[in-house]
């Protein structure tokens, strides 16, 4: 009698998840359509255009002072957030050599935390997105096994149709945001060594026009 309620409770239970899983995984197939869209974007509008080639810009930082390097970064071809980054560091030319090390790992921590943030979204889908897309596929199965032993096919049929979907939905939400985030970080890492190599060289070339002074 105990067992027969734990039963009635569980599937209850269940029954009552279908809607919430399936709204889920509308939300996470949105998400997903967004972040597809909004890579494109940056394709289109950041990473196709940027054209700065780094070793031809770390040679022509050389022997240039602070108002130049400005010059020099602000028509290059790097990323915005890039030049305000190092525009960051060639601005506080009177800082300390330290001071300024100090600073500029900082920076690099802020943009690595930033890109990481940006990607976190597609790898959570990638992750949860095959969980819901199971829940959505095994709710459905108990009412389409009980109508099977009533030989009732309509509610069998309709059942496996959902569990279908549902599965589907969910595999192509994660296979879609697994190979964003893959292309995405991919393209970060790119850009924080470019900006690393760049932000070091300009820290050379400062601290050689103050060794000058």
């Amino acid at each position: 009698m105990f067992s027969d309620t734990l039963k009635e409770v569980l599937r209850a239970v269940a029954s009552v998840m279908q809607v919430p899983v399936m709204i889920v995984l509308l939300l996470l197939m949105v998400v997903t359509v967004i972040m597809l869209g909004s890579i494109i974007m940056e394709y289109f509008t950041e990473r196709r255009r940027m054209k700065a080639k780094i070793p031809s810009l770390v040679d022509r930082i050389q022997g240039k002072n602070t108002d130049e390097l400005k010059i020099l970064v602000e028509e290059s071809g790097l990323l915005k957030r890039q030049k305000a980054a190092l525009l960051k560091v060639i601005e506080r030319k009177n800082l300390s050599d330290d001071t300024k090390d100090a600073l500029a790992r900082q920076i690099i921590f802020q943009e690595q935390a930033y890109y990481e943030k940006v990607s976190k979204v597609t790898d959570v889908i990638a992750r949860i997105a095959p969980i819901f897309g199971l829940l959505g596929t095994l709710i459905p199965l108990g009412p389409g096994l009980i109508a099977l032993g009533q030989g009732d096919t309509k509610t069998l049929a309709a059942s496996l149709l959902i569990a279908f979907d549902t599965t589907i939905a969910g595999l192509i939400s994660a296979a879609f945001a697994y190979l964003i985030s893959s292309i995405r970080k991919r393209w970060h890492e790119e850009y924080i060594v470019a900006l690393e190599t760049i932000m070091e060289t300009i820290l050379e070339q400062q601290s050689e026009e103050r060794g000058e002074r």
